[in-house]
């Protein structure tokens, strides 16, 4: 088996040419299907934005809307943790990603708040339940890390372009323009899905090799969880509101929108950062230093009427985020094989972007920043406390994972087959 991603001709002599799990195009497949399930959070402040402006929602309203929306999502990945054994995961996909169109249709001519809370928190379950499949089947590949890494890159890549341009089309063609968006994606990865490899479940983890049951090791895989929430709570909290933040700063929309999806095409560097490194250093060093790093760009928000300061701050943030969970996720992932608590992690994923939101406009008011902005750094800070026990625990197992990267084939060839 070949590492250098190439299409190979499926095993069981089927039509179908999948890719090669060892390589490098099957993660960008996995990145688009994990993607397709959550991708209105990568253009969340535009959804925000455009519920505002395009309908006349308050404020309050559209980050309800938003929190509703991932609030589904959890319950969805937390349905995936206990059917993700018995589930044909791509026939179950296929199922999820045709809801997902079929949602975002009908999200595109309703107008009332109420009601468009209540479809998106259907559509979330939908995309929670396809976000777990994926999370559980990128923990079945050689490096689950380096997977979510590639994930990230899809996520800011796509997720830039959605920020530069939708919340300029939202005047011009409505808000049914975010949910266009939205279906466009999931229809593209509709397509993709065939081309992926079974990816059966690993025999055991090291964790599980070294100990069966969970005995030891429950306290550091919810500190775990708890970690991935606490980040994504925070990051998303402040990252639903940063569009109105830099107008309420006295920044057009326009400038800001711009601002979003360079500061996003450029935090890309810190997902392919993870690829390419993988687990050469550990989890524990540079899971401390991006989230002090984190602490310092949220910091830069306070004085976002510089647009400067405010490129900055979004610049950081996005790097730090980009860098960080997907080892916080890989981190949860090495504790079994079957991407049970990769899903489980999944849903504390989602619970913390859809509790950031939510919390967010319970404060925001007309515009309460600097409370929103102090709320992200306390989050950050409990994810540094949360964080380092179960990264501390993985790094000194001396065969917990795979230390450097690339994976070698043969390596991929044991897993896989």
């Amino acid at each position: 088996m070949s590492n250098s991603g190439k299409v190979t001709p499926p095993a069981d002599g089927g039509s179908v040419r999948k890719a090669d799990p060892g390589g490098h195009i099957a993660p960008v497949l996995l990145a688009f299907l994990t993607t397709a399930g959550l991708f209105y959070v990568n253009i969340m402040p535009a959804l925000v934005s455009g519920l505002v402006e395009g309908l006349g929602f308050s404020k309050a309203t559209a980050g309800y809307v938003a929190s509703a929306n991932v609030y589904g999502a959890s319950l969805g990945a937390l349905i995936t943790v206990f059917l993700i054994k018995y589930l044909n995961w791509k026939k179950a996909a296929a199922v999820a990603l045709v809801g997902l169109i079929v949602m975002d249709i009908a999200s595109t001519v309703q107008t009332d708040g109420t009601v468009l809370i209540a479809m998106r928190f259907v559509h979330g379950t939908i995309g929670g339940f396809l976000v777990g499949i994926g999370f559980s089947v990128i923990a079945r590949t050689p490096a689950p890390d380096r997977t979510f890494g590639m994930l990230l890159v899809v996520q800011y890549g796509l997720g830039g372009v959605g920020l530069m341009t939708l919340p300029k089309l939202v005047p011009l063609y409505g808000t049914s323009v975010l949910f266009i968006a939205l279906m466009a994606f999931s229809a593209i990865t509709l397509v993709m899905l065939p081309f992926l490899a079974p990816y059966p479940a690993k025999e055991k983890t090291v964790m599980e090799a070294q100990k069966d049951g969970t005995g030891p090791y429950f306290k550091p895989l919810i500190l775990a969880l708890l970690a991935v929430f606490c980040f994504q709570a925070a990051n998303m909290g402040l990252a639903a509101y940063v569009i109105e933040l830099g107008k309420g700063e006295g920044l057009t929309t326009n400038s800001t929108s711009t601002t979003l999806g360079i500061a996003n095409w450029i935090s890309v560097a810190g997902a392919v950062f993870v690829y390419v490194i993988g687990l050469r250093n550990g989890r524990l060093k540079p899971l401390l230093l991006g989230l002090l790093v984190t602490l310092v760009g949220m910091f830069l928000f306070r004085f976002s009427g510089n647009a400067s300061l405010f490129f900055a701050a979004n610049v950081i943030t996005g790097i730090t985020w980009a860098f960080l969970i997907p080892y916080l996720l890989g981190m949860c992932a090495a504790f079994d094989g079957k991407g049970q608590m990769a899903a489980l992690s999944g849903f504390f994923s989602k619970m913390g972007l859809a509790s950031g939101p939510f919390v967010a406009a319970l404060v925001i008011g007309e515009g309460n920043y600097t409370l929103l902005i102090n709320l992200a750094l306390m989050g950050i800070v409990l994810c540094i406390a949360a964080a380092f026990m179960p990264a501390r625990l993985l790094d000194s197992k001396a065969d917990a994972g795979p230390r450097a990267a690339p994976i070698p084939p043969q390596a991929a060839a044991e897993v896989i087959e």
